[in-house]
């Protein structure tokens, strides 16, 4: 109960209708735990279930709404609601039906709202997203530092001052180099040297059961989604080639950037486009990463250095920016700052002359005029 994740503060918890998406793993259900423990002293109030619960082969989530209701019930916290078929429109029933409960329901990174549906629902509920452990919020969960999240513009601004007094009390790389191996899922605290297994049957889960869940896909294309992540995992970096992967999978250019698209909204790989073409499926990517390093090491463990730079910034960004390819450097956010990404070494010379312009540097503690330490962009969220 003393740590929560980011997200928690975010949430107007007040709102009737809260939808809460994120990446297997990542704490949700946890949360809704702690909101309930911390918020409903009165434990009639506040029901927590699982909608893959095998109670629900022989009951509906209304039959457990109407009853959780007419006992004094005045919130209804529903796990994994992507397992229950037709969720959307009996959720939309219990909000009309039953204007005092409040509901708050979870699923998987890609879950999505039927098209029928988008139009009414969406003037009901609040959507929040969650990230894995920033490198901020390992820190803290590990009892390193307790730091507070600095906005991307003051990081830029103001990094070296920023840096400087965070690494006179704190070894910062020492942990850093466990966060990026380790430190992206919070259960790794629960698991120690069996947190690589368990990583790899997280994957398994999300490509075996929510990806077909959510968007009923064939267990063809299931195995070709395994097929991709491992070929993925056996390139760096991931410059794409789509030719080369509709051979190796035997599979049609559309398809195979239809498996891409939804690993992607399934938060196991992050796609980056130029930024001239926008994100459209169909739409071929400059460049695939991995979503987090955790899922990188746990596929490739001799991952690329450079590779993993770019993946940890992606990560730790990407939670609330728009990144995109530029013709020059690595990274462009929000079309206004472009970032070369490399060792401590890495010079000016790729993006010299360019407004707006920074390196973005690995194993180094404080960084000075537009050189910025890598972990420092561990404290965006």
């Amino acid at each position: 109960m003393s740590f929560t994740r980011y997200l928690y503060k975010e949430i107007n918890w007040a709102n009737r209708l809260i939808v809460i998406k994120g990446a297997k793993g990542v704490g949700k259900t946890t949360m809704l735990l702690q909101h309930i423990k911390r918020c409903f002293p009165d434990a009639q109030r506040a029901l927590y279930a699982s909608a893959d619960h095998i109670w629900f082969s022989t009951h509906s989530i209304l039959d457990l709404a109407e009853y959780h209701y007419s006992h004094g019930g005045t919130h209804l916290f529903l796990d994994e609601v992507h397992k229950y078929k037709g969720w959307e429109q009996e959720i939309k029933n219990i909000y009309d039906s039953y204007p005092n409960l409040h509901l708050v329901v979870t699923g998987p990174s890609m879950l999505k709202l039927d098209q029928s549906l988008i139009a009414d629902l969406s003037r009901r509920h609040r959507l929040y997203t969650m990230e894995g452990l920033s490198f901020r919020e390992y820190l803290k969960l590990e009892g390193i530092a307790d730091l507070p999240v600095f906005p991307l513009e003051e990081l830029l601004g103001n990094h070296f001052s920023l840096a400087s007094e965070i690494t006179s009390k704190v070894k910062v790389l020492q942990h850093f180099e466990r966060y990026i191996q380790s430190g992206y899922y919070p259960f790794y605290r629960e698991e120690g040297d069996g947190f690589a297994d368990r990583l790899q049957q997280v994957i398994d889960t999300i490509v075996s059961s929510e990806i077909p869940a959510v968007s009923n896909i064939e267990y063809d294309s299931v195995y070709k989604t395994k097929q991709l992540l491992g070929v993925l995992a056996e390139s760096a970096p991931y410059t794409l080639n789509i030719s080369s992967l509709c051979n190796t999978l035997q599979s049609s250019r559309n398809n195979v950037l239809k498996l891409l698209d939804l690993m992607d909204k399934a938060a196991l790989v992050r796609r980056l486009y130029a930024v001239e073409s926008g994100m459209k499926m169909l739409t071929k990517p400059e460049k695939i990463l991995f979503y987090n390093t955790n899922l990188m090491y746990s596929l490739t463990p001799h991952a690329d250095a450079g590779t993993m730079r770019e993946t940890f910034l992606a990560s730790q960004i990407g939670a609330a920016h728009a990144l995109y390819m530029p013709k020059q450097g690595d990274f462009v956010v929000d079309g206004k700052w472009l970032l070369e990404v490399g060792g401590k070494k890495k010079g000016f010379s790729q993006i010299k002359d360019v407004k707006d312009s920074f390196v973005v540097a690995d194993n180094i503690d404080v960084g000075f005029g537009n050189k910025i330490p890598l972990w420092l962009f561990g404290l965006l969220y």
